[in-house]
């Protein structure tokens, strides 16, 4: 993870070891190495991933990168959002993010829950679908993360999640996947999760957000602090909605996004959402500097 833009000036450096010092554990080391597999452990993952893009963000101001209209992130990357629009300071963030995964993956038992993608099918399609499956009496299942058209990811207690699947396929799915992660996020399983991150999030100082934040919960864009905190609360039960966040920001008449993390993911969501939309990555040297100057 960004190993390639290490020595840079020591940003990356720099701004991991400010997270580490706040988990007392070296999130450099395991972003290289990860010796141990920490990071498929969610209270690991998330405040790694959550310096990875503040690193960027910071590079990317250091070297004089265009000032953005708004700010967006999926999932955990809306806390990357909040920290870049002056919301929450970066170690309150990752002390908040570290937490947020330890009441995750405490709030289901491994085994109980489920998450699966689904591709191919239409979300009204794939609503019936867990609607059907919920029906069967073996849990709740529901969309966790609206990715782009035709690509879904559902979550909920795992006998339910299976049979989800079964009536996806069923239903003109092309593929159904089941994931390996450590918790069902963005399902109705986050509930008590979600109390103890509300409580943990009133304890936190929220500003007005210096750029306006388009935030997974609404698909609309804020800067008032105590909104943002009731989404971002909400966002732990809700779906992703990264297709409606998006088009917002095609809508505002955004026509150009750079994903300010590791890897491309985001871009080819956004390419298949909106293909009008052009996009930039920054996570190389190379990536980084192209960015600067072709957004200036």
């Amino acid at each position: 993870m960004l190993a390639a833009l290490a020595g840079a000036g020591k940003v990356i450096e720099q701004t991991f070891a400010e997270a580490s010092e706040v988990i007392g554990q070296d999130l450099w080391d395991i972003a290289q190495h990860d010796r141990e597999r920490l990071l498929d452990q969610t209270h690991i993952t998330q405040p790694a991933l959550l310096a990875a893009g503040i690193a960027l963000w910071r590079m990317w101001q250091r070297q004089g990168g265009a000032k953005p209209a708004m700010l967006a992130g999926h999932s955990l990357g809306e806390y990357s959002a909040l920290v870049a629009a002056g919301v929450l300071e970066f170690g309150a963030a990752i002390g908040t993010v570290h937490k947020r995964g330890l009441f995750m993956q405490n709030a289901v038992p491994k085994g109980v829950g489920g998450i699966a993608a689904i591709i191919g099918l239409d979300s009204a399609a794939l609503e019936r679908a867990c609607a059907e499956a919920e029906a069967a009496g073996e849990g709740a299942v529901s969309a966790a993360n609206y990715n782009s058209p035709g690509q879904t990811v559902i979550a909920g207690d795992a006998a339910a999640v299976t049979r989800a699947m079964k009536f996806c396929l069923a239903a003109g799915a092309r593929r159904a996947l089941p994931l390996k992660m450590s918790a069902p996020s963005h399902c109705m399983m986050m509930e008590p999760a979600r109390l103890k991150l509300e409580q943990e999030l009133a304890l936190l100082d929220f500003r007005p957000a210096a750029i306006p934040i388009v935030q997974n919960f609404s698909g609309r864009a804020s800067r008032d602090p105590d909104e943002i905190r009731e989404n971002l609360v909400a966002q732990l039960c809700h779906p992703v909605r990264w297709i409606d966040c998006i088009e917002f920001m095609s809508g505002k008449g955004i026509g150009r996004i750079l994903e300010c993390g590791p890897g491309k993911v985001l871009s080819g969501l956004i390419k298949r959402i909106s293909p009008r939309l052009a996009t930039w990555n920054c996570d190389s040297p190379e990536s980084l500097a192209q960015a600067i100057s072709e957004l200036a």
